[in-house]
């Protein structure tokens, strides 16, 4: 949705390519900033303040009409999964020590649900109406999430809640936060697991990230409908949540950084076969590969850093982990969009695929 709607806005292949990656751009930055206020605070709040701008934003879509106004809309969104990232991961390793790897795999399914839905729903729905009001239907559907995460429990009681401050009520609090700031970037940066997590993921987002923004186009390019690109991407999630589960119990048994490695090699033989192929039914099979390449990777990198970071300052890991990832969502499209400028989407996917490998 967004790749063509920025293209109908008149955005151009390398200004599209920030557009798409700008969002992940305030998640690079904020990341670890919010996972240091879930560390401190507690994650139940960060999860109400996060899904407000999830269903908020998608109304300002409407008031947009230059591709710098939709590059701005953008960079606000981003914090919806600058929260949301660390704070639901460090929610669910909280819940038990067993089986991390399989246990984020079966979270993944119900955070992933909607990227199955969503890119087919959109390819079908932009072939009666504009882009911008699949924005609003996308804002009215998101108000529902308020439902179960008004009511969702704290996992643990933090102890870096319990902050003393002094007969003026603030000094010592904001010393306190500076404090927990410092051990806790220190923590993560001193921890291996945390830069091999992130980056095997920024990795795979790079390559992700570019198919996602420039399948579509590549779709219409070679004379299919946008209903095409929408069920490649809709295959490629539903293959990913399906074998998550699959991809945390292999990494649980055969070893983390192994099973990680494995998705790369996947994810790298499927981007050398992706533009091969005619945009019909034998666009399967690459899109299985790269689904199947993220239930590899990512259940792996996430359980290693929990194994090795203290619970105290495991968001605040986390988001150093997913700042690093969203750098690669960033690079993605921006890199995929520079290559298409200068050679074309064969080229470009081929040598994106080898550089993987």
């Amino acid at each position: 949705l967004l790749s063509i709607y920025a293209a109908a806005l008149g955005a151009g292949d390398i200004f599209l390519g920030f557009i798409v990656s700008v969002s992940t751009l305030t998640g690079m930055v904020l990341k670890p900033t919010f996972g240091v206020l879930s560390d401190r605070s507690g994650r139940r709040l960060w999860l109400i303040i996060g899904t407000a701008f999830f269903a908020g934003m998608p109304f300002v879509y409407r008031f947009v009409s230059t591709p710098e106004q939709l590059f701005a809309v953008r960079m606000i969104h981003g914090l919806a999964t600058a929260i949301y990232g660390p704070v639901t991961l460090a929610y669910v390793t909280e819940l038990s020590a067993k089986a991390r790897a399989e246990r984020l795999g079966w979270f993944s399914i119900a955070r992933n649900a909607g990227y199955v839905v969503g890119p087919a729903a959109a390819g079908w729905m932009l072939l009666t109406i504009e882009p911008v009001s699949v924005f609003t239907i996308v804002g009215l559907l998101s108000g529902l999430a308020f439902l179960p995460v008004i009511f969702l429990p704290e996992t643990v009681d933090n102890p870096n809640n319990n902050t003393k401050s002094d007969h003026l009520g603030q000094k010592s609090d904001r010393l306190a936060f500076k404090q927990q700031v410092t051990m806790a970037l220190r923590a993560g940066a001193k921890a291996p697991a945390v830069w091999i997590a992130g980056i095997l993921d920024a990795n795979i987002f790079i390559t992700v990230y570019a198919v996602k923004a420039f399948v579509p186009l590549l779709a219409l390019s070679s004379g299919a409908n946008v209903a095409v690109a929408g069920a490649f991407l809709a295959i490629q999630e539903a293959v990913h949540i399906a074998t998550n589960p699959i991809g945390g119990r292999l990494s649980d048994r055969f070893g983390f950084v192994n099973m990680a490695a494995s998705g790369m090699v996947v994810l790298g033989g499927a981007l050398v076969l992706l533009p091969h192929l005619a945009m019909d039914i034998a666009m399967i099979l690459p899109a299985a590969l790269i689904g199947f390449a993220q239930a590899l990777v990512f259940p792996s990198t996430m359980a290693l850093v929990s194994k090795q970071i203290d619970v105290s300052h495991l968001a605040t890991s986390i988001g150093l982990v997913g700042s690093m990832k969203n750098a690669g969502k960033v690079l993605g499209p921006v890199i995929a969009g520079l290559m298409i400028h200068w050679l074309d989407y064969t080229y470009t996917f081929i040598a994106m695929g080898s550089t993987l490998l």
